[in-house]
């Protein structure tokens, strides 16, 4: 990774490292500090220093808004661990699996104050214009939780549904990142909206990425069981395009497993996946992922800076398109 990209990486965590240092009482902050400290990608945060550095800002005067996006996003996974009785993140207990449901829910809530806190730390002259477009982003972000939720009583979600619904869950924060990185910038509003549908083409690979790998990844690198959204009936794209590409015996079989309540788990994985495997479904997966991440190059081609200031975006996207974990 280049040694700028690392340098912005070290900046964020030592400023993430400070969110809720000394902060009473522990039972509130703690499962919020054990969040924060489990790392992840940082993506997030990242794409915002990235996109102020893009347009040639200090990236200083980002830190307070990247830190707001970041600590939003384990807000956001630490109340979508709860709902979906997540066992492990990143390799780790989850907050409700080490503490309690209760403590969760309490420790999110605060995580949510304290980011709205940071983003208030933004020049006053652009407070209205990033508050509402981080605002914009945290209501579509729970639109898509509670479309996720909605899936999990239906078998007929749509692909299209289902796109629409990791855009609003995903996405958005990714394009959100980059667009508030660039009103920081000063960068021109269509400039700031490229990146926004960069990062939105970004994202939907970024989430595709996701689906997939949870079949077909490592364990030992991807930090999750292999097969966990096989495991709740997830609906991904893989299961949703399975159940409207199978056969009839295929799709019967495959309903019979969805319905259970008592099986051998390794039994089931074996099963989907192999009927994943009939559908080709790896492939076409891989190819969708491609169709954004070449959509998020376009996007960030139309930007109006010189080629070389890209670099670095190129490369993280190529990176996430490639990523194995």
């Amino acid at each position: 990774m280049n040694s700028r990209i690392t340098f912005f990486e070290e900046k964020i965590a030592r400023v993430i490292g400070q969110v809720f240092a000394d902060d009473e009482p522990r039972t509130l902050y703690d499962p919020a500090r054990y969040t924060l400290s489990l790392g992840g990608k940082r993506l997030r945060p990242l794409l915002t220093l990235m996109a102020t550095d893009l347009f040639g800002k200090d990236v200083d005067e980002a830190l307070d808004a990247a830190t707001a996006i970041e600590i939003f996003h384990n807000f956001s996974l630490l109340h979508d661990d709860l709902m979906d009785k997540a066992d492990m993140r990143r390799g780790y207990p989850t907050v409700h699996k080490k503490w309690d449901a209760n403590s969760a829910i309490l420790s999110g809530d605060a995580m949510v104050i304290e980011a709205y806190r940071y983003i208030a730390k933004v020049p006053v002259d652009l407070l209205p214009e990033i508050l509402d477009t981080f605002s914009a982003a945290a209501i579509q972000i729970c639109q898509g939780q509670q479309h996720d939720m909605d899936f999990e009583k239906r078998t007929d979600v749509s692909e299209k549904e289902y796109l629409e619904m990791i855009r609003l869950k995903t996405a958005v924060l990714i394009g959100c990142a980059l667009k508030i990185g660039a009103i920081i910038a000063g960068a021109f509003s269509r400039d700031a909206q490229y990146l926004y549908e960069y990062g939105i083409n970004l994202g939907l690979a970024f989430q595709l990425k996701d689906d997939l790998l949870d079949v077909y990844g490592d364990p030992r690198t991807f930090g999750k069981k292999i097969g966990g959204d096989i495991l709740c009936n997830k609906k991904t794209f893989l299961l949703i395009k399975a159940l409207k590409n199978s056969e009839k015996s295929q799709r019967a079989s495959l309903e019979q497993w969805l319905s259970v309540s008592d099986f051998d788990p390794e039994e089931k994985i074996r099963f989907v996946k192999n009927i994943y495997d009939e559908l080709n479904l790896k492939l076409i997966t891989g190819n969708l992922i491609e169709k954004y991440y070449l959509a998020s190059l376009d996007c960030l081609s139309s930007v109006s800076v010189s080629e070389d200031r890209k670099k670095e975006l190129i490369e993280l996207a190529e990176n996430l398109m490639y990523r194995e974990k």
